[in-house]
């Protein structure tokens, strides 16, 4: 945090830092309610993006921490918001990336014949990063599917595959968050959902995607974990949220996308 004098007060002006998040987190809402009511889940856009998930989540939460360098994050985001409709370039420029800008020279000064000017290497730098960007998410993306599958370099899957691999990821995911957790020195935290109308609603529990999807009208869920949950709804005012089998309030504001996180309380 900077300070500034003016007029004999002390003015505070956020750093990089704190623009880059929270810019971040507003692109990362855009992007996730978009991709929420175009019905796709983050498993369908790694197949169209060729990013990683977790990468792809760390974008939708604005979380800095998961993701690269600044200059990678604008890439990442320009792949994802092509793919789901909008410009990326143009969606992707007003993520602040840093300060350090490439100075032209003079146009009165003219290069010795052969030279380059700092405009071509300007390019040239773009050019790079571009191609970065393209290769390091393709890498990580690669990576990521050899880890899932070791079978995956001596017999290629067929599309069918893929999709049916995605489905049974999503139910054993489910299902492992269901189970029974293990005992710890923190008590459980458990919430109910109950819904005035459809929603859609991500619950992640413990660290991983429990539910994401539309929930229609009427409809009562409830989860625990062991140590944290987090509830986000794409329109918080018809999403009734019990903490604890605690009486149950409004999430949010209508038509509002809301993130509730409830972290376990420890053992007395």
């Amino acid at each position: 945090m900077k300070w500034l004098r003016r007029k004999d007060k002390f003015e505070s002006t956020p750093s990089v830092d704190e623009k880059r998040a929270e810019k971040l987190a507003e692109m990362g809402a855009q992007l996730w309610a978009t991709r929420l009511e175009k019905g796709l889940s983050l498993e369908e856009m790694v197949i169209l993006t060729k990013i990683p998930r977790r990468l792809l989540q760390a974008i939708e939460e604005a979380n800095l921490d998961d993701l690269p360098e600044p200059i990678y994050i604008q890439g990442l985001i320009r792949q994802f918001a092509d793919a789901l409709g909008f410009n990326g370039g143009e969606f992707s420029r007003s993520f602040p990336i840093g300060s350090n800008r490439v100075s032209l020279k003079p146009a009165w000064k003219t290069p010795a014949a052969g030279q380059l000017r700092p405009v071509h290497l300007y390019v040239l730098y773009i050019g790079l990063i571009v191609c970065s960007v393209s290769g390091l998410s393709q890498f990580l993306n690669n990576a990521a599917l050899q880890a899932n599958n070791p079978q995956s370099q001596q017999k290629p899957q067929p599309k069918s595959g893929i999709q049916q691999k995605i489905q049974n990821t999503q139910l054993s995911d489910v299902k492992a968050v269901s189970d029974t957790l293990s005992s710890s020195n923190t008590q459980q935290v458990q919430i109910g959902v109950t819904l005035k109308e459809k929603s859609w609603i991500r619950v992640i529990a413990d660290g991983k995607t429990a539910f994401e999807g539309e929930l229609p009208q009427g409809t009562q869920r409830t989860w625990k974990a062991e140590s944290e949950l987090t509830v986000k709804a794409g329109n918080a005012g018809v999403v009734m949220v019990s903490v604890n089998e605690e009486a149950a309030t409004q999430m949010g504001a209508p038509g509002k996308i809301k993130e509730v996180k409830i972290a376990a309380k420890p053992r007395t």
